[in-house]
């Protein structure tokens, strides 16, 4: 018997909405992490995207345990000498509560083309209106 490698013929991808509020960020960015990448399917491949797409929506609504909005920084570069910038979690929660996401669910994907290819496969957005209404995705409950 020989073992099942899925192919990108096989795959066949469902849309799926996640409403973040109330939800902790790392607890839910890791089940939206298992979801993009395959993991929650019997034909999960390591080597092949076989996750599916997830919407999700609320953003701004998430929130986080301990004194991380004060103290979970996160640092950019701008390449140049001395070019570094912090920005707290509470700051960029108010600016662009969607990177707050984007980055914690990178964080969880594989590097390199493989998880690129599957980081396009999120679309978030701060409140609860979405563009995505055409592909009729399903709700995805969250257990954790």
């Amino acid at each position: 018997m020989k073992s099942f490698m899925a192919s990108p013929s096989t795959i066949d991808r469902k849309w799926y909405v996640v409403d973040a509020t109330g939800h902790t960020l790392g607890r839910l960015c890791s089940e939206i992490a298992k979801v993009l990448r395959g993991k929650n399917k019997p034909i999960y491949t390591p080597h092949i995207d076989t996750g599916d797409n997830v919407i999700v929506i609320n953003a701004e609504k998430i929130k986080v345990t301990g004194k991380k909005m004060d103290q979970k920084i996160y640092f950019n570069h701008s390449d140049y000498p001395g070019g570094v910038r912090e920005t707290t979690l509470k700051e960029l929660l108010a600016k662009k509560p969607e990177d707050v996401i984007t980055l914690a669910v990178k964080g969880m994907l594989p590097k390199g083309p493989l998880g690129s290819q599957m980081i396009k496969k999120m679309h978030v957005y701060a409140g609860p209106e979405h563009e995505n209404a055409a592909q009729k995705p399903e709700v995805l409950e969250i257990k954790y």
